[in-house]
């Protein structure tokens, strides 16, 4: 039977690679929000260099957020065609290496007529998560067997959102609000020299550790994937998931919760101090606390899914509780007592952020045999786009209406996504394809048990014979 039955095997260097991996996309969220959690303190700092208009003037501090989204939405599709045609270890170097380039050109940015130099510094960074974002889903497929993928994503997706939790708490204690533009420079310096130093080590680590694939794949799925990649069409596989109705819909939806997401992210600061004044450092902190809970909604719901495969029925349900967490969180603000704030935006982490390695675990269900790799990456493109229109509208309406408005927008759209996931169908297509390969291997054991039996038969048979 070995001979017959390609080996499949999982390694104990997996748990490596995705601990590293996590560490690094751990670095890239960072930077992604240290800025925008202290944005008040920043645009004090980088006043000479920004514009005079109040609402331009906070709108481009948001962009040093919103430049992850709108880079990554042209980029991509040749960073997907990088990763389905060079593989994992080109991507991790690529997204490591501009990683840590970026982080040193922030070093070069402390002086108070270089916010143009930060926000170069800033697009090499969103670069980086291009390759980034899109692996979680191939790392595990790649890597894992059929009941850890989940688990495995939702590790990978873990790292990302550590990274934010260690970008929301961090800055504000490093970087305090003060009347001394030169403490706040002095600060700044010493917050991007330690970045820099540590996301070079991170480089140097996945050079030396981090691997394309296993000697052999550790699943039955994976392996028939790894039988068709030479006949993979990136453009027919792209073609593939736009005629996919399930996926069209998904997009859109996980689109609009991450959107929601990213919007909160970038405008926590002002959102917390329009009600608690001064409070930078319970800013980070709420935010510390939604991320947090995400993550133990990313492992819950990881194993959950592993256990169970209702991917359909678990992304309906954590979509309406993310929407049912943010109402909560939109109207206990105004009550005052920051406790019952710290406890409904963990609510609402636990829930939105949970959502994201659900989201592309789902996709990945209902797109098989296509690339996790290309399916991924159009749904963070989804999300990047509704990240910038409605970090852009809620800051609009920040300004125009107050906190409220913006975090009712925010409701109402989270309460459309949650309708529209209802009308995605449960095609689980990846479990019906390992179904099938247990089948057929099945059969073919029970027809060589039975021609084992036959010719033991035939022979007991001839010996009988030989007697008589």
């Amino acid at each position: 039977m070995e001979g017959s039955s390609p080996k499949t095997k999982v390694y104990k260097r997996r748990w490596l690679i995705v601990s590293l991996f996590c560490l690094y996309s751990m670095s890239n969220a960072y930077q992604w929000i240290h800025l925008n959690i202290i944005a008040n303190i920043i645009t004090k700092y980088y006043n000479a260099s920004l514009p005079e208009d109040r609402f331009q003037r906070e709108t481009t501090v948001d962009w040093l957020s919103m430049i992850y989204m709108l880079a990554y939405i042209p980029l991509i599709f040749p960073s997907t065609f990088l990763l389905n045609k060079k593989g994992l270890r080109v991507c991790a170097l690529a997204g490591a290496f501009l990683n840590a380039l970026g982080a040193w050109l922030k070093v070069a940015c402390v002086s108070q007529d270089r916010f143009a130099v930060l926000m170069f510094a800033q697009t090499i960074c969103a670069i980086a998560q291009i390759f980034i974002l899109g692996l979680p889903a191939k790392i595990a497929a790649v890597w894992f067997g059929p009941n850890e993928v989940s688990t495995a994503t939702s590790l990978g997706v873990f790292g990302n959102q550590v990274g934010v939790a260690i970008g929301f708490l961090v800055p504000p204690i490093l970087v305090p609000n003060s009347e001394s533009l030169d403490e706040i420079g002095n600060d700044l310096s010493i917050m991007f020299y330690a970045g820099a130093g540590y996301m070079t080590l991170l480089f140097i680590l996945v050079i030396i550790i981090f691997k394309e694939r296993p000697p052999h794949p550790p699943s039955k799925a994976q392996m028939l994937a790894l039988q068709n990649v030479h006949e993979e069409h990136y453009g027919r596989s792209l073609l593939n998931l736009f005629k996919n109705i399930g996926f069209d819909l998904l997009t859109i939806t996980y689109g609009v919760n991450t959107g929601c997401y990213y919007a909160i992210s970038t405008l926590l600061n002002p959102i917390i101090l329009e009600y608690y004044p001064g409070h930078e450092e319970s800013a980070g902190q709420i935010g510390l606390t939604i991320v947090i809970a995400g993550v133990g909604g990313s492992i819950a719901a990881g194993i959950w899914l592993d256990k169970t495969r209702t991917y359909k029925g678990t992304t309906l349900g954590i979509y309406f509780l993310s929407m049912a967490g943010m109402v909560a969180f939109t109207f206990t603000l105004d009550i005052k007592i920051l406790w019952v704030v710290f406890l409904c935006a963990g609510a609402l982490g636990f829930f939105m952020t949970g959502y994201l390695p659900v989201g592309f675990e789902f996709a990945a269900e209902i797109t098989y045999p296509e690339s996790e790799g290309t399916s991924s990456g159009l749904l963070n493109a989804s999300a990047q786009f509704f990240g910038i229109i409605l970090t852009i509208g809620c800051r609009a309406m920040i300004n125009k209406v107050g906190t409220l408005g913006s975090n009712l927008l925010i409701s109402g759209t989270l309460l459309v996504g949650t309708i529209c996931t209802g009308f995605i169908a449960a095609d689980y297509r990846r479990q019906e394809a390992g179904k099938e390969i247990l089948e057929q291997m099945d059969n073919a054991l029970e027809i060589e048990i039975s021609e084992k039996y036959t010719e033991k038969s035939r022979m007991a048979d001839a010996e009988n014979d030989n007697r008589i």
